[in-house]
Order: structure tokens, then C-alpha cells, then sequence
């Protein structure tokens, strides 16, 4: 039986607890998260983020960051291009809507964050993720419960995979205005299920998500 997670674990922000023991170790640590798993449209998003270990004062430096579900869209946008200018590594890796479709979200999930990975200029020796673990890769992970909330560095990740998914659905808005991604980012929003009922799906939507919702008939 797994051990319940002890919440009082949680810091009032996530901080460098799990970074500074692997800079200890003269290497580099990358956090990452994704942003859009529950999405009905647009790609699977995720961000992998090395913090630099030489800042002095980087937490205060990136005090605010925390989780990005915490944040609203105005923190996120403020935070993004701060991140990016502290940060000594970042990407950001995409899976577009048709290979969910094809592969699965299971599959999709590890995928991302390998492409976040291959992205990076610089090669982590350990790996921070919330909760989640990449059976194919041979670098060293912790998996953290609420890792958004405790490492910076996956914080930092889920702040720039959501701003850019954000950005990206916004622009898809724009060619597929009925369904307001603008607004909705391709969850499942009552407006936006009510757009699928009366124009049906477009090629942005993933229609291994829609569909079962059509079959079950959730849209009534």
C-alpha cells in the first residue's frame, strides 16, 4: 500500500530543496511539467527548465512562481519572460492533437516530455517532475507529489508550458473563431461543448476525446 502523502509537506512556495542537493553535486537539475492533458483541442504542451546553481538570490529573484493553476493569465504572462531570462536552459516541446489521437494520451504524456528533453542545450543528471515518470529515460528522476508545488524548477516549467500553450491557442482562435479557444484553450467548457453540438469538430479538436463524449452523450 502507498504511503499517504503528508500535505504539510507542501511549502508556502515552492523553493530549490531538491535542486541545491543535486547542484551539491557540481550537476544540473531540469524540472519539468506539461500544460493541456484535459484539453478537447489543441497539442499537449510541456517545459523543461534548468535553473542556473551560480545565482545568488535566485529564489528571491523568482519569488511568486509557483504552480501556474495558482496564477492568474497576467502573472503567467509577467512571469514567462522573466523565467526565460533567469533560467540557463528552457524548452518548450509540443504533440499535436492528431498524434493524441494516434498514440494515446499515456503515450503522448512521455512523449512530450522526451521532445522537452532533446530540446534542452544542456544535459541534466537529475530530473524533478510532478508525479510522473519517463520509463525510457536513463537520467536519474524524482517524482514528486505536488512537485509544482514544492521545486521551483517544475514550477517554473508549468509556467512556461502554460503562457505558450495559452499564446498558441489564442492564435488558433483566430482561424476557428466559433469555438472560442481563445477563452475556453480547448477544455471542455459548457460554450465549447455547445459549439461541438451545433458545428461539430474541427481538425484542432481530438476527436478520440469528443467522440466518447458524443457516444455518452454528455453534451445534453
Amino acid at each position: 500500500m502507498s504511503k499517504r502523502f503528508d500535505p504539510a509537506l507542501i511549502p508556502d512556495f515552492p523553493n530549490l530543496q531538491y535542486e541545491a542537493e543535486c547542484w551539491q553535486r557540481g550537476e544540473l537539475a531540469a524540472g519539468l511539467d506539461e500544460a493541456g492533458r484535459g484539453a478537447l483541442a489543441g497539442p499537449l504542451c510541456a517545459a523543461a527548465v534548468i535553473l542556473p546553481s551560480s545565482w545568488n538570490g535566485l529564489e528571491k529573484e523568482l519569488f511568486g512562481v509557483r504552480d501556474s493553476k495558482q496564477l492568474t493569465y497576467l502573472e503567467r504572462e509577467h512571469w514567462a519572460p522573466i523565467i526565460r531570462r533567469v533560467a540557463q536552459d528552457w524548452t518548450i516541446a509540443w504533440v499535436q492533437n492528431e498524434e493524441i489521437d494516434q498514440i494515446g494520451m499515456a503515450r503522448a504524456g512521455v512523449l512530450v516530455f522526451e521532445r522537452a528533453l532533446a530540446g534542452l542545450k544542456s544535459q541534466p543528471s537529475q530530473l524533478l517532475l510532478d508525479y510522473f515518470e519517463l520509463p525510457r529515460c536513463n537520467v536519474h528522476q524524482i517524482n514528486l507529489i505536488k512537485g509544482d508545488q514544492r521545486s521551483l524548477s517544475i514550477a517554473c516549467a508549468s509556467v512556461l508550458a502554460k503562457q505558450a500553450r495559452d499564446q498558441h491557442m489564442l492564435v488558433l482562435s483566430d482561424q476557428y473563431p466559433v469555438y472560442e479557444f481563445g477563452q475556453n484553450k480547448g477544455y471542455g467548457t459548457p460554450g465549447h461543448l455547445r459549439a461541438i453540438e451545433k458545428f461539430g469538430l474541427c481538425p484542432l479538436h481530438r476527436r478520440s476525446f469528443c467522440e466518447h463524449l458524443l457516444q455518452q452523450k454528455l453534451f445534453d
